[in-house]
């Protein structure tokens, strides 16, 4: 079904943060189904405005500035007892977050979207990999994670108001100002939220080197309409990006060639052993024969000390999951976005040597989060 779109825009397919997975089959749910939800001006699937990856935080008036949450993009449609939630890329997420649903359903208005982020507070920081675990085909399983971990709604935009007024064409400043008027509704202390904006640059530079769990800093134009499916300068993304000394505990071969594919990485824990926390498969092409001469000459069992790369999945093969064990002697300096339950999310870009820095120096301390949450922003964690 295409979105019943306000006025012509063109429109570009939303390219996803990142792909949910959906594990199982769910056919015959109704929370499932992605029909629209009737009387509203716009239906899912709808595409989310996009921004675009920037360096800097743009300045000027033009600016306000917002916190890019570690979550998952969700757009929200309710009209009267039909609430549909979905993701950036276009699937339903309701079943998943049936605590949200129900939250949406306590809201006094009857009809209206609303464009925010799904995050899940765990203690003082926000937990992705158990953000992760809602995407589960057992709804038993759902339902016991919702009440053991229940998720925030972080809204922070109006795309549809309580009146089924659609204000695409509006520009942010004015759908901003709507949005507050809106988020007046929202429950003391319940699970939806307006997710803070600030027009003060030296206030955004602040949340992007001082708060910790923050996935970056979202600048958008003050005088932009809401663009569906767009990736335009008028929104722009300027992620967090942190770095690390680490130990070179192992390596894999290339799927093809006898060359050297991926680097694994190593820390070193309090409890004084190597712990494997990741990878890096980002070095030059041309210099992969001459390091991989280097690395056969340092193999040597066992390699990491403590926790060690996985074993066989049914998404891998017996040759993609073998490793070298190396004397634990490089250090590598590699470039991170998050580190969460003891490795890094993601896959690391490779640097530089380290020649200089001792293994023994590349410690845990490196990735502590920061001790300032990102939940502070919302004032009440």
């Amino acid at each position: 079904m295409q979105p019943r779109a306000i006025r012509k825009t063109r429109q570009a397919p939303a390219t996803p943060k990142r792909e949910l997975r959906v594990v199982g089959k769910t056919r015959g749910r109704k929370d499932d189904a992605n029909d629209g939800a009737p009387g509203l001006p716009i239906e899912p699937p709808f595409p989310a405005m996009e921004a675009l990856p920037a360096a800097a935080l743009p300045q000027g008036p033009e600016w306000q500035y917002e916190p890019k949450w570690d979550g998952f993009r969700c757009l929200v449609f309710r009209s009267g007892s039909d609430v549909k939630l979905q993701s950036k890329g276009g699937q339903p997420l309701g079943r998943y977050f049936p605590e949200l649903v129900r939250e949406v359903l306590r809201l006094k208005p009857q009809q209206f979207v609303l464009d925010g982020e799904i995050v899940i507070p765990v203690g003082k920081q926000l937990s992705f990999d158990d953000l992760l675990m809602r995407i589960h085909p057992a709804e038993s399983r759902i339902r016991k994670l919702a009440s053991e971990t229940p998720a925030l709604l972080l809204v922070f935009d109006l795309l549809v108001n309580e009146h089924g007024e659609p204000l695409l064409e509006h520009p942010l400043a004015e759908r901003r100002l709507r949005l507050e008027a809106f988020a007046r509704r929202f429950l003391a202390g319940d699970s939806i939220r307006l997710s803070p904006m600030t027009q003060d640059y030296r206030q955004a530079r602040q949340w992007y080197q001082n708060i910790g769990g923050l996935d970056g800093i979202v600048a958008k134009r003050r005088d932009a309409p809401y663009e569906p499916g767009m990736r335009t300068g008028v929104m722009q993304k300027i992620k967090r990006l942190r770095t690390a000394d680490c130990v070179v505990g192992g390596f894999r071969y290339a799927s093809k060639g006898a060359v050297v594919g991926s680097l694994l990485l190593g820390l070193y824990g309090a409890d004084g052993l190597l712990h494997h926390v990741g990878f890096t498969s980002s070095m030059a092409a041309a210099e992969r024969k001459q390091l991989t001469r280097k690395l056969e000459a340092l193999i040597r069992p066992p390699g990491f000390t403590g926790k060690a790369p996985g074993g066989l999945s049914r998404w891998s093969t017996k040759r993609s999951m073998e490793w070298e064990p190396l004397e634990p002697v490089l250090v590598a300096e590699v470039r991170f976005d998050h580190f969460t339950g003891g490795r890094f999310r993601h896959g690391t870009k490779f640097l530089r040597w380290r020649p200089d820095k001792s293994p023994r120096q590349c410690t845990m301390d490196q990735v502590r989060a920061e001790s300032r949450s990102s939940l502070k922003l919302l004032g009440s964690f």
